[in-house]
């Protein structure tokens, strides 16, 4: 399905602050380079027929203020929309707000580099329980998804994907995820014992031991 090691080392991970208005917000960060024009990689991330072939089923108004809703996870509004550049919206789930930032740029050699942000509110206690892997593991997971369908122009498979996430090579994926995101979370600042609980934490969530 999708070679382990080189995927996770395609991926570049951050983890950072900035200041809204309702105060510090942190700031997950994650993009990959695809071998895809940026117009091809707008349509994938903005299409509803395509968005299902890679990530999930998406509903709602796909246009600017107007409001989605992907199955079974997160809904919202989408607040700007600048073709085939990027857009922002806000990200609802589980009674808590935050917002994503999709920027897209053209490389030299015709490929694209897909960057998004994930800006949350999350206090203290949270972010030391499971730190910036709470959501960045589920967005490596999303980005296998992207790679696959733009690599071959075809669906991914849902069941195929859920039989991966839980097989032995999907498990090793999202422990080198997990360990990915504590590296980021460490360069930010973190302590590095702080960051490998939440490590830990993180991966279990996500790899529950069989």
């Amino acid at each position: 399905m999708i070679e382990t090691t080189h995927q996770i080392n395609a991926v570049r991970r951050r983890v950072g602050t900035r200041v809204l208005d309702e105060g510090e917000a942190r700031v997950t960060v994650i993009s990959q380079t695809y071998d895809a024009s940026v117009e091809d990689v707008w349509d994938a991330c903005t299409n509803p027929e395509r968005i299902p072939r890679w990530f999930m089923p998406v509903s709602g108004d796909l246009r600017l203020k107007g409001r989605y809703q992907l199955e079974g996870n997160a809904g919202g509004v989408i607040e700007t929309c600048d073709p085939p550049n990027g857009f922002t919206a806000t990200w609802e789930f589980g009674g808590g707000m935050s917002w994503i930032e999709v920027s897209l740029d053209a490389e030299s050699d015709g490929r694209t580099r897909f960057t998004l942000e994930h800006i949350a509110h999350v206090d203290d206690e949270r972010w030391a329980e499971f730190g910036p892997g709470a959501v960045g593991v589920g967005w490596d997971l999303a980005f296998v998804g992207l790679a696959l369908h733009l690599s071959s122009g075809q669906a991914v498979d849902p069941g195929e994907g859920v039989a991966w996430t839980i097989s032995e090579e999907g498990r090793r994926f999202i422990e080198l995820s997990s360990q990915g995101w504590r590296e980021a979370s460490v360069a930010a600042g973190t302590d590095e014992a702080e960051a490998r609980a939440a490590e830990s934490r993180t991966t279990a969530f996500y790899a529950p031991p069989q």
